[in-house]
């Protein structure tokens, strides 16, 4: 009759932490990867808060023309985009700078042409005319940089929004 000999203990817990360090290995290396594509998108907006801003002063509705004037300066960044939030009473409309819009024009300049950011170290007025919009009585606006196509959060914000006049 011949004897069976097993494995040692020794080199069954050799094989167990082996086994356990190469499973550590793969499931780090799938959380290394999704970390690394989020953690992308946070640091080209990591620092930029408030870069981004409206003029208070600047920013009113002139009720009887339906127009909304906002002024929105830049500081010293580098961004693709702006989004801006206009709201009041139920309504709504997103607008995104550049951009063409048949309700929204530069100060200065015609409904439906080319909308152009601030420069650097600048700001711009620019003008929605809210019936053309679908927005009642406007009381909000927000505004968002885009950096490296990554829309970040809400650097500025005003409510409620002064009439202007």
């Amino acid at each position: 009759m011949k004897k069976k000999k097993g494995l040692s203990g020794v080199i069954t817990a050799i094989i167990l932490i082996a086994l356990v360090m190469t499973l550590v290995g793969i499931v780090w290396g799938v959380v290394k990867g999704i970390l690394d594509e989020k953690l992308e998108g946070a640091k080209s907006c990591f620092g930029n808060f408030e870069k981004v801003k409206l003029n208070n002063r600047d920013t009113c509705y002139y009720n009887n023309t339906k127009e909304f004037n906002f002024y929105i300066s830049i500081g010293d960044i580098d961004i693709d985009g702006v989004l801006i939030l206009i709201k009041g009473n139920g309504t709504g409309k997103s607008i995104k700078i550049p951009g063409n819009y048949s309700y929204v024009k530069p100060y200065g300049g015609g409904y439906g042409q080319n909308i152009s950011l601030p420069s650097k170290n600048s700001g711009l007025t620019y003008i929605l005319n809210t019936t053309g919009a679908g927005i009642q009585d406007p009381n909000t606006i927000q505004i968002a940089p885009v950096i490296n196509s990554k829309k970040c959060e809400v650097s500025d914000s005003l409510a409620p929004v002064d009439r202007c006049g």
